[in-house]
């Protein structure tokens, strides 16, 4: 594990600014259009990517974002097939929006790579929202171990949910990093935190946009190795930092971002109640 600064710790970029003076990412040469891309998120988890990558549904590509490695987790992803991206600037949202920017597929997932979501999971996803159930849909982790939630990370999450409903009128119970959604939709959402607080401000531009954002339960394993963010207190409280500096932010209004017409903001599928399932 590295024991520099994880993504927690990168500064925060100024509003609107956020890929002005940034080193450019660096992507492998170009592939042939995927149905779907899975961007994962990457910081030493040489230990974790042949199960996490084994388990990309066929015919999608996963996009692993390497993210300042010291463990060859990026020659190891290479091996395994995925489409490697060097972002240099530290930070889980720096990771995700590189993941983002070099994604072509029209519907991109999103799940992090310490082999605690099981990106196979991510067809129930893709199926709403190519189906125009959902413009963005998340997932609703359910720990399966004792340890594999940490307490205090919990308990923030349920804090930073209550917040969101206040903001947005979501009722959401988790922020977690599973989710799916259009590309261009989300490209025209102009996200500009690059910390932690990128899944959160996903969200609130959605719902500042009148997108549907649906909830699926998903099971969550123990990850392999330790949490960049949310595995010390330190770490959650400058997570909890960045979200509650986005849950600030005055409405966003991104125009065209609407993918389809808004639908009920209460976090459910059609004729559900937040649950759906958790794919196969």
């Amino acid at each position: 594990m590295v024991p520099a600064a994880g993504y927690a710790d990168v500064p925060a970029a100024a509003p609107g600014v956020a890929d002005a003076a940034a080193p450019p990412a660096v992507a492998d040469a170009a592939a042939p259009p995927a149905v779907v891309d899975v961007v994962l998120p990457c910081l030493d988890e040489a230990g974790a990517l042949p199960w996490v990558l084994g388990r990309i549904p066929a015919g999608w590509r996963a996009v692993v974002v390497d993210n300042g490695s010291r463990d060859g987790s990026a020659e190891i992803a290479r091996g395994l097939g995925a489409v490697v991206v060097h972002e240099p600037r530290r930070g889980y949202g720096a990771a995700c929006h590189a993941g983002l920017r070099a994604s072509t597929a029209d519907i991109v997932c999103f799940c992090d790579c310490d082999a605690s979501l099981d990106p196979g999971l991510l067809t129930g996803f893709v199926r709403a929202v190519a189906g125009g159930e959902a413009d963005l849909v998340l997932g609703r982790r359910r720990p399966v171990a004792r340890g594999a939630w940490p307490a205090h990370a919990r308990a923030a999450n349920l804090a930073l949910s209550v917040l969101l409903h206040r903001r947005t009128g979501l009722r959401l119970h988790d922020l977690g990093p599973l989710r799916a959604a259009r590309r261009e939709s989300l490209l025209a959402l102009g996200l500009t935190d690059r910390r932690s607080g990128y899944p959160l401000q996903t969200v609130v531009r959605a719902a500042d946009a009148g997108w549907r954002v649906r909830e699926r339960d998903v099971p969550y394993l123990p990850r392999e190795g330790r949490s960049k963010v949310t595995g010390t207190w330190r770490g959650t409280w400058h997570a909890v930092r960045d979200m509650r500096a986005v849950l600030a932010e005055p409405p966003y209004a991104p125009g065209a971002a609407v993918p389809r017409q808004a639908g009920r903001a209460d976090g459910t599928l059609p004729g559900g109640d937040g649950s759906g399932g958790g794919g196969r």
